[in-house]
């Protein structure tokens, strides 16, 4: 086809055949990207080929939201800050059903689509475990056919691009938006005005009741777009809203016309910034508020946004329930309680028992920390000051709960300071999490232990207060992304021996494990793992100039750096081969290339010292030849998820060491396990669950248990006994405190040093330490063994089925949401 040619529109189906997807292509290349071929660059033919999937998605969006109208369907909705969703367009092509297809139509125009791809990028609307466990479940609620709609916020910029300068961690922002985004439609028929600050005044209505009512709040306009979110191997295709932040007023043409400029567009840029950026440091009063005003703008938008569907079909508010329900993801959604109580209550003039029974059966809370300091509190004068009407309404909340706690423990004081949803203090403190839980039908955890923990100790009173509430979702993850598309010569060859069922039941994996005793198929396996290390091995090379060997055991730690993930821990074992083998040329190790991928939150100086550290000791221990090149340290900057999606099917080792009853669950230890990673851990998250399924024999388990760490603790841990008493750690520790590794920089590490020693190691780094290198040992020994290592790595991949998200979804809507799924038929 020429430039002169004018290629014809074809409706897009599930069918259509690679001729038909071609045309489809140049169609779009000419007439949406305004393109012809011959000057068509890689960015151009990547959104034609994400407008051809986008058709199709959008003709069986509008059929399934049909099908939920008819259905008159129960729905629940996913609130939640952050949506770590990656590149789309892979995981579209996926599960559209036109991958292959789409391949070999851009083979026959000489597009290369795997430079294509790489061309996305990765939407910027999440940060860690918790947004990227949000885009797990949209992904399998859409392929369980469930009625469902996601609600976030469409950030500008993301958490930040990161780079490193001398070792140390420079922020940058992350205009994932610079280019547009194909994949969303902005609906501004469905905008919402939400109101902010003010001041509540009491008054009495026209029949004589004392009400109170907000008055002189600023308005700010939420404006919806939709990403849409397709089920694999269904029609289903549901969608993720999110708000954009705008002014109710973009100019003042009066202030403007009398030279204001600045001032003319104030009001536009004030609230706009609201959705600049995911999680605006709240180490200053300004960053607090902008946070509290960011989640108020978000579920206030969506409630209404909720309601709105609702009142289409329905105007009895006592069947809500019964058409949704709402899933507070962590406690960032709190503050939509008090805004549903206001709706309902100020709005709508339900009493207050009517409305407060209507907002308990439509809540459900999932908590992901177990970490007092990550449960959100708000100083009352600072919600006050933003939500005066929501702080009058959570007192009124907190004195109607006082009173079942009163009951329940009569004369129990302390009681009632524990419960309250008002922390005491010289500034008072509003307790979301308390929140969350009595306002919720269901409070669960996400992995057996964390929700054993959350019942014993976190939340033991409420446990008592409201038996049978809280409850265990064990997390998953999506295998059409995270092995299907991210593996996909791995994909190919389990399809091979056990079918194509299997991305959409994952327990088909263990059919596999016969394979385990196969020599010709495990061949083949370490085969696809090798050439998966050697594109590592080129991303590697290319990002940080580091060159690495495939044959060395490549031993991952991917994750939010966090002194509760240990990164240091692995970094002292690190240091402990390092000196093992300046001192003992014999020492007799199998190479080993150490890769990391974390950022740091930009407030969080010890975590960013840690970085640091990892890179200066990586930089010595890379450029000394007297190892002869046993040890890499390789630190890849920018770590997100389109960079996982490589990583993962490399890795050999999964650490994930954890300080146990510090992580809640965990994801990525399921991700690495599914691609035949050997986990090495702690007894916390789902680690337990894993080492359950996969067998003792096939996962490095080291450190003390929780029972074992609260007993430490007890007892009364010091450190600085483990220092005195092992020479080898005591020597560690003032390696990295000297300027051995820093030339130049005085005292840059010391903070390390400091922090396991003078700051009483809080999460047990040195406790742990002694059995982390064992298990390490056994690791070594284990991998010197090929046709041993590649058994337990088939068994990984072949027993850790039931960590789909498909799963944990079906338990939410089995046990929780009780929704009636809906089949999607194709419109012709």
């Amino acid at each position: 086809m020429t430039d002169t040619t004018i290629p014809v529109k074809i409706n897009p189906c599930h069918n259509m055949t690679v001729d038909e997807i071609r045309e489809l292509i140049l169609y779009h290349l000419r007439f949406s990207i305004a393109q012809v071929q011959s000057l068509a660059t890689t960015e151009d033919w990547r959104k034609a080929v994400s407008h051809v999937v986008n058709d199709l998605l959008i003709q069986r969006m509008i059929s399934t939201q049909s099908a939920h109208q008819q259905h008159d369907a129960r729905r629940v909705y996913y609130l939640s800050l952050e949506y770590l969703m990656g590149r789309l367009l892979d995981n579209n092509l996926y599960n559209a059903d036109i991958h292959d297809k789409v391949v070999s139509a851009l083979d026959e125009l000489g597009v290369d689509y795997d430079t294509l791809r790489e061309d996305e990028n990765d939407m910027g609307l999440g940060n860690g475990g918790l947004g990227r466990l949000a885009a797990c479940f949209l992904d399998s609620m859409a392929t369980l056919d469930l009625p469902s709609i996601g609600y976030g916020i469409r950030y500008e910029f993301g958490l930040f691009r990161q780079e490193f300068i001398n070792g140390y961690q420079v922020e940058h922002p992350d205009n994932w938006l610079r280019f547009g985004n194909v994949w969303e439609i902005i609906r501004p028929e469905y905008s919402q005005t939400i109101p902010v600050y003010g001041e509540v005044q009491s008054e009495f209505d026209d029949t004589g009741r004392y009400r109170s009512k907000w008055i002189n709040t600023r308005k700010i306009v939420g404006v919806p777009y939709d990403v849409p979110i397709a089920g694999y191997g269904t029609e289903t295709v549901n969608f993720l809203r999110l708000w954009e932040a705008r002014a109710s007023e973009d100019l003042d043409l009066d202030v403007f016309n009398r030279g204001g400029y600045v001032e003319a567009v104030y009001e536009k840029n004030m609230s706009e910034v609201i959705s600049k950026v995911l999680y605006p440091n709240d180490s200053t009063e300004n960053g607090k508020e902008l946070r509290l005003v960011q989640q108020y703008f978000f579920v206030a938008c969506s409630l209404r946004d909720i309601i709105r569907r609702f009142k289409r079909e329905h105007s009895n508010w006592s069947v809500f329930p019964e058409k949704a329900t709402i899933q507070l993801n962590d406690t960032h959604p709190a503050v939509a309680v008090p805004e549903l109580m206001r709706i309902l209550h100020d709005e709508e003039d339900l009493s207050w028992d009517d409305a407060w029974g209507i907002v308990t059966q439509t809540f459900a809370y999932t908590n992901h920390t177990l970490l007092p300091e990550a449960l959100e509190r708000w100083s009352v004068p600072l919600f006050g000051k933003i939500l005066p009407r929501h702080l009058q309404i959570v007192f009124e909340i907190n004195k109607h709960h006082l009173k079942e706690v009163a009951a329940k423990w009569p004369g129990d004081q302390q009681k009632l300071r524990d419960l309250s949803l008002v922390e005491e203090g010289d500034v008072k403190h509003l307790r979301m999490a308390h929140l969350s839980v009595i306002s919720s039908y269901s409070v669960n955890g996400v992995a057996a232990l964390h929700t054993e923990l959350l019942k014993r100790h976190l939340f033991s009173d409420f446990n008592e207060l409201f038996p049978g509430r809280i409850n265990n979702k064990t997390n998953g993850i999506t295998p059409r992304r995270w092995l299907l598309a991210c593996n996909p010569e791995f994909a190919d060859l389990i399809t091979e021996k056990i079918g194509s069922e299997w991305p959409r039941d994952l327990t088909q994996m263990e059919k596999l494990e016969p394979f385990a005793d196969d020599e010709e198929f495990c061949t083949r396996f370490m085969d696809i793992k090798f050439r998966n290390k050697e594109k590592l091995a080129a991303i590697i090379e290319k990002d940080c100039g580091i060159t690495v060997d495939p044959h060395a055991l490549f031993d991952v730690q991917i994750k939010r750096l966090h002194e509760y993930k240990r990164q240091h821990l692995n970094l002292m074992h690190i240091l402990y081969l390092y000196r093992r083998l300046l001192q003992e040329p014999d020492f007799d190790i199998a190479p080993r290339v150490f890769i990391f991928g974390a950022k740091a939150a930009p407030g969080y100086e010890l975590a960013k010292t840690i970085i640091k550290s990892i890179n200066a000791i990586g930089k010595v221990i890379n450029n000394d030849e007297r190892i002869h090149g046993k040890l890499k340290v390789v630190f890849l900057p920018n770590y997100r998820i389109s960079l996982a999606e490589r990583i993962i099917p490399a890795a050999d080792l999964s650490e994930q060491i954890s300080t146990a009853g510090k992580e809640a669950s965990g994801t990525g230890n399921m991700k690495l396990s599914l691609n035949g990673a050997l986990t090495i851990g702690t007894l916390d998250g789902a680690n337990i669950e894993i080492k359950d399924v996969v067998g003792d024999e096939n996962i490095f388990i080291f450190g003390k248990t929780v029972e074992e760490v609260e007993a430490l603790w007890k007892q009364g841990y010091n450190p600085h006994d483990i220092v005195e008493e092992n020479p080898m750690i005591k020597t560690l520790l003032e390696w990295i405190g000297s300027d051995y590794f820093t030339p130049g920089e005085h005292n840059v590490m010391l903070s390390v040093k400091q922090s396991l020693t003078d700051h009483g190691d809080p999460y047990l780094v040195l406790a742990d330490f002694n059995d982390y290198v064992r298990a390490q040992h056994e690791v070594d020994i284990a991998y010197k063994d090929p046709k041993g290592w590649a058994r337990k790595a088939v068994l990984n991949a072949a027993r850790v089925g039931m960590f789909s998200s498909d799963r944990t979804i079906s338990e939410y809507n089995n046990d929780i949401w009780k929704l009636d799924p809906v089949t999607v038929t194709e419109i012709a």
